[in-house]
């Protein structure tokens, strides 16, 4: 029997890429078998090399939250692309696309564009400390924020996945200014606060943790955290490259109603090309070159054809598709915890707005150590089932699931039918 063509395709790449892979979490090795190749996709439909059709629930990591392919916004990239891929010069789309962008955020009066979320991050880290003048940096434990070296302490994402917190080839002198404490875990930021306030100079968080699976903020968290920053003169930075237009049009900081100082953008914001932005208090952003010592550059930022893409996904983006999104969202979550239930699985459900987690083997995630508990093997024997059922999740046990104007009520049925088969088969 000849091997399937993503078999071959894997084989090809593993001589060419290490692991076969441009990212890590591709690979599958939490999960087992084979990547598939995808050679299309339209809506909430992805088909792989060998042909084979998937109801995709990984979204591009959340970027396609309109669908795949929308009409409007191909029609946007033809267009863009046809008038010239770069110029390396600034162009109107910029305008327009970070107009959105400040419209919908009122705390970020002023942005600048670049071009990953990773750069985004690191660059927002080097404004804070320039502003406030202090070395150290807060993060929380199982929260990603890009693979710059500084923030790769306690990460999560594909980090976790792997089992490898930290980085191999980060020297520690790097990461003696980064301090971690747990999510939603307040007094031990507080205890930070106490011995380093001082020193502090930004406290970076993802308002709703995404890359250890979705763990929500409990209460009073989020707005703590602005106290403490207040208090202390440290800068709030919200790593909003997952929930930025994807919980709320404004975000999180809409959702919860907190105003950090800077915050960092990506993933939807380029309609599914690659970009990130980072932005906030106009008296930090105006630190940054040509008019401040802050120096950071990018020579494809603000690229036409990416700012195009991301445009027309903002203005697909009214106060309807936010409805559509969270009620597909109550509806997905419902229905995974129905099938819980009745197969006895131990495990649970947590979500915030158009993206969720189903967590196996463990009753409630906070944190970290919550997760840790996480039983990958029964996991990785749920996402092959899935899989067989033509349902295309997350590789990874601590990574979200995540919706889109694409999906229909009969799509999240379909997924939760699965699901029961699939959590009874591995009960």
């Amino acid at each position: 029997m000849n091997a399937p063509l993503s078999t071959k395709l894997y084989e090809e790449a593993s001589r060419i890429f290490p692991g076969g892979v441009n990212s890590p979490v591709r690979a599958w090795r939490n999960v087992g078998g084979t990547p598939r190749f995808i050679v299309r996709a339209r809506g909430a439909t992805i088909v792989d090399a060998d042909g084979r059709s998937y109801c995709d629930f990984v979204g591009s990591w959340g970027a396609a939250i309109v669908g795949h392919a929308h009409p409007k916004v191909v029609a946007a990239v033809q267009a863009a692309a046809a008038a010239g891929l770069g110029y390396g010069a600034p162009t109107c789309a910029e305008i327009e696309l970070g107009r959105a962008i400040t419209q919908a955020l009122p705390a970020v009066e002023m942005l600048r564009m670049v071009s990953s979320g990773t750069e985004a991050v690191m660059s927002a880290i080097r404004l804070a400390r320039a502003f406030t003048r202090r070395p150290k940096v807060l993060k929380f434990a199982g929260c990603y924020h890009g693979h710059s070296d500084a923030l790769l302490a306690r990460a999560g994402s594909g980090a976790m996945t792997f089992g490898v917190p930290d980085s191999a080839g980060v020297p520690e002198a790097v990461t003696a200014q980064t301090l971690v404490a747990g999510y939603n875990a307040i007094d031990e930021v507080r205890g930070y606060f106490a011995a380093y306030g001082e020193e502090i100079a930004a406290v970076i968080v993802e308002p709703v943790a995404a890359n250890m699976g979705v763990v929500p903020p409990q209460e009073g968290f989020l707005q703590a955290l602005r106290e403490l920053t207040l208090a202390s003169g440290a800068l709030l930075v919200f790593d909003e490259v997952i929930t930025g237009f994807r919980v709320a049009r404004g975000g999180a900081q809409a959702r919860f109603g907190i105003a950090p100082d800077l915050t960092c953008l990506g993933k939807i914001i380029g309609g599914g090309l690659p970009v990130g932005a980072f932005g906030g208090r106009g008296d930090v952003m105006t630190l940054l070159a040509p008019l401040g010592p802050v120096y950071q550059a990018g020579t494809l930022a603000g690229n036409p054809v990416t700012m195009a893409a991301g445009r027309e996904t903002l203005a697909l983006l009214d106060d309807q598709a936010y409805v559509h999104l969270e009620d597909l969202g109550r509806r997905t979550e419902d229905g995974l915890d129905a099938a819980l239930r009745e197969a006895g699985v131990g495990g649970c459900v947590q979500r915030v707005g158009s993206m969720l987690t189903l967590f196996l083997g463990t009753e409630r995630a906070h944190g970290l150590v919550d997760i840790e508990r996480t039983d990958r093997e029964r996991f990785a024997r749920f996402f092959r089932a899935m899989l067989e059922r033509g349902f295309y999740l997350p590789p990874s046990p601590f990574e979200a699931l995540f919706l889109s104007l694409g999906h229909s009520e009969a799509d999240v049925d379909d997924l939760v039918q699965a699901a029961h088969e699939a959590l009874q088969e591995i009960a």
